[in-house]
């Protein structure tokens, strides 16, 4: 690797330390660095390792797996990790609550994994339905984004309903014994419930959430000249990984599936529609993320209201771009 100045677009609160881009140091320095790594169920760990891209890393990499994305922010903000990749919600979350990270890489695709799931013989035929209905979701998750989208697009608000916040295995249970009318959810859950229960779908994310994922890491990791190197390498991997998962999408599932120990099919029915292939970290991405992030604080899910591109980094899109399809 050439070693070079990144150019970074950065902004954040009380974070003084932004604008200094510390320069990439060559990957032989590497050697005995550790980063770590939040994972989500069939994450980042299964998709590198499955387009072999863990081979000859020259740092380590030490993976833990989180629930969801909110708990993957708060251990960014405590340096108990450096990096880790999100649904599109968590950042807003970390955002209201001034956390010490940065979204430093994109990726996207339809949403049609996120949906909001009911028994196949309940009453509920339409979101305006859920009027009065116990709906249950993971805070700060995707879902729980998607679900605020629905109920605005329904004339509805949070109020109209019973809101409970469970993880997916607790709410995957609630469901499936009766405890809970609806269930905001992404994947793979989502293909797990549809393979394992009887339910249906009353609504997808599809045209009306973004479906933007997002990597995000901690400040003090960017701060620092080797693990930013190392996360530079790292954001490329993943990006490559994303790509071949999209060129070779059935040695994909396979490897998916084997990696958490799931059902095939419902592996190949959550990857078809949940791969996210990396984008830029445009304006545009911005916009939409703000858009999400004041609806949050109109319906009162959140404090304040946090300015999402006060959270942006994009010093790796330079060298991202290659990666980049040229549609986006």
């Amino acid at each position: 690797m050439s070693v070079l100045v990144l150019s970074a677009c950065t902004s954040g609160r009380e974070d003084k330390g932004d604008s200094a881009v510390p320069q990439l140091v060559p990957l032989s320095e590497l050697t005995g660095l550790t980063l770590q790594v939040g994972d989500q169920k069939g994450g980042t760990e299964a998709l590198l390792r499955a387009a072999g891209e863990l081979d000859n890393v020259p740092y380590k990499i030490d993976f833990s797996t989180f629930t969801s994305g909110p708990p993957q922010i708060e251990a960014a903000t405590a340096g108990k990790i450096d990096f880790a990749v999100t649904g599109n919600t968590p950042p807003i979350f970390g955002a209201a609550s001034n956390a010490k990270i940065k979204v430093v890489s994109g990726y996207s695709n339809d949403a049609s994994g996120d949906q909001i799931l009911v028994p196949a013989d309940s009453t509920v035929q339409s979101v305006a339905d859920l009027r009065g209905k116990k709906v249950v979701v993971g805070k700060g998750s995707s879902a729980h984004g998607h679900l605020l989208l629905q109920l605005q697009k329904a004339n509805l608000t949070v109020k109209d309903i019973q809101l409970v916040f469970l993880q997916p295995a607790d709410a995957f249970t609630a469901l499936s014994q009766g405890q809970a009318d609806a269930w905001a959810i992404w994947d793979p859950y989502t293909a797990l419930a549809e393979k394992q229960l009887k339910v249906r779908t009353l609504a997808t994310a599809s045209d009306v959430s973004n479906g933007y994922g997002f990597g995000v890491a901690s400040q003090a990791a960017l701060r620092d000249a080797k693990r930013n190197t190392a996360l530079s390498d790292l954001v490329q991997r993943i990006a490559r990984a994303s790509n071949w998962a999209q060129a070779h999408q059935q040695e994909w599932y396979g490897k998916y599936a084997a990696a958490i120990g799931i059902d095939p099919a419902a592996a190949a029915l959550a990857q078809s529609r949940s791969l996210r292939p990396p984008i830029p970290l445009t304006d545009q991405v911005s916009a939409s993320e703000q858009k999400l992030a004041d609806l949050f604080a109109q319906s009162g899910q959140i404090q304040g209201k946090p300015k999402f591109a006060d959270f942006v980094d994009s010093r790796y899109d330079s060298v991202l771009a290659q990666f980049f399809t040229k549609t986006q």
